[in-house]
């Protein structure tokens, strides 16, 4: 009797684990980071997520005003093996898994700019208005693991404002392959003088508008941060997901009398529908 209970328990446990890898296979992302859109589910084709999402965050770089703000979230996407093509709000770009350990990322953006009625405590005023302007964005992460538990990280933004650099280490949470979970980052971030200057800077004719001193900004680190992302599938369809970030800027950005605060930090929460 009690082999047969031996027998029917370890027949539960294979069925149980077979189910599991089953559905996680059903759900497999290209590579299993929660801080990445994925909604192929293992397949390829094209795959479409919608939803919403609020984010609390500072009212522009270096502000000491915060403010709720709601965002579209989803993307539209088309994969093929290890490349996935994608449509996000004012982002277009293409990720590639190439030799199971290295995740390869471009994109073509926009950044958003800054308006003197971004700060309603008039911190802005006599600044002028920074148009929206077109970035590129490049992205490396190298596992250091076959289940990436951990990876290195870059980027590279470059654009008409400038150049920007981030280089770091990651870590992932949970057991899942299909992109859900959390994950971690703690990173260093460097500019060079016309990025730095864009966002910190102040020239003679801003400083007479605004009557701040005259501020000229050079390159070189310009903070250290982290961040946390979280995913999660409520069902087939819906799924949520968090992030919060951390910057700590360096000392040369604190000087800036356009930073008001020592450092800038988000967090936000959202859901979407996957169709």
């Amino acid at each position: 009797m009690k082999k047969c209970s031996a027998l029917l328990l370890a027949l539960c446990v294979n069925g149980l684990t077979l189910q599991t890898a089953l559905a996680q296979d059903e759900k497999t992302a290209m590579v299993p980071l929660p801080s990445l859109n994925d909604f192929s589910k293992g397949e390829d084709g094209w795959s479409f997520g919608l939803g919403l999402g609020v984010e609390y965050e500072t009212a522009y770089e270096g502000s000491d005003e915060f403010g709720l703000e709601v965002q579209p979230a989803g993307a539209v996407q088309w994969r093929s093996g290890d490349n996935i093509f994608y449509f996000a709000g004012e982002a277009l770009g293409w990720r590639g898994l190439r030799a199971e350990n290295w995740l390869l990322e471009a994109t073509i953006g926009f950044d958003e700019g800054r308006e003197e009625s971004d700060s309603d405590d008039g911190r802005l005023d006599g600044l002028g208005n920074q148009d929206e302007g077109a970035e590129l964005v490049f992205q490396a992460r190298r596992a250091l693991d076959a289940d990436w538990r951990y990876w290195l990280v870059s980027r590279i933004v470059t654009g008409d404002d400038g150049n920007l650099g981030l280089f770091g280490v990651g870590r992932r949470f949970g057991d899942q392959f299909d992109g859900t979970g959390s994950e971690v980052n703690l990173v260093a971030t460097f500019h060079d003088s016309e990025y730095a200057n864009t966002g910190f800077g102040i020239d003679g004719g801003q400083a007479a508008a605004s009557g701040l001193p005259a501020t000229s900004m050079s390159g070189g680190l310009r903070s250290i941060g982290i961040d946390y992302n979280y995913r999660h599938y409520v069902n087939d369809n819906w799924q949520i997901y968090g992030e919060a970030l951390y910057e700590y800027y360096s000392s040369e950005v604190r000087n800036s009398p356009i930073a008001r605060s020592n450092y800038e930090t988000e967090v936000g929460i959202g859901f979407i529908y996957i169709f």
